[in-house]
Parts: structure tokens; sequence; C-alpha cells
């Protein structure tokens, strides 16, 4: 299997995944305006939901695959969110699935 055949599977269980029930956080400027250095740093970030902890898993293990650094996972609502973070993962992971309006 070549590189290219390699990331495009990847890119597109990915894209599947976010436009399942992904979103994007963008940063809270108001917020971060008042905040100045302290503890508050929530900034750019996308999220992709799974079903399962092997959903999870996978999930993972495809971020990883195309060189993104997952964050903690969390539960909500029942189901396992995993984020990203930072503007450049935000802005690669949009091109990769060639989401440009999210």
């Amino acid at each position: 299997m070549s590189t290219s055949r390699f990331t495009d599977s990847v890119a597109e269980q990915l894209a599947e995944f976010f436009r399942r029930n992904g979103y994007v956080r963008p940063p809270a400027k108001k917020r971060l305006a008042g905040q100045g250095s302290g503890r508050f740093r929530r900034g750019y970030e996308f999220r992709l939901t799974a079903e399962s902890r092997s959903e999870l898993q996978l999930i993972r293990g495809l971020l990883r695959r195309a060189g993104f650094k997952p964050g903690r996972p969390f539960v909500k609502a029942r189901q396992f969110r995993q984020p990203v973070y930072g503007r450049q993962e935000l802005e690669r992971f949009l091109v990769l699935i060639d989401e440009q309006d999210a």
C-alpha cells in the first residue's frame, strides 16, 4: 500500500467521524481578553465523538497515524469526546479532511 493511499484512508475515516458528530471549538476571545495570563487558556480545538471505548481507540489511533497528538478523552452525554488542541492542529485537520467551512 502506498503512503498516499494510506494517508487518504486515514483522512477519509477521520472525515467520516468529524462529519458524523465532530465539532470545532474556537477560542472564547471575550473571556481570553478578561483573563490575561491567568489560568484560563481555552484556545482552538476540535473534537471527535466516539460511541464506545473501541471506537475511541480507533479514533485515537487514526489521529496519531495522521500526526496529531490527541488530548485526554472525556465522557459527555454517555459518549466519549476526543479533543485535539491548537490552532495549527485545527487548521491542518480541516485541510486534511477538506472541510473549509467548519
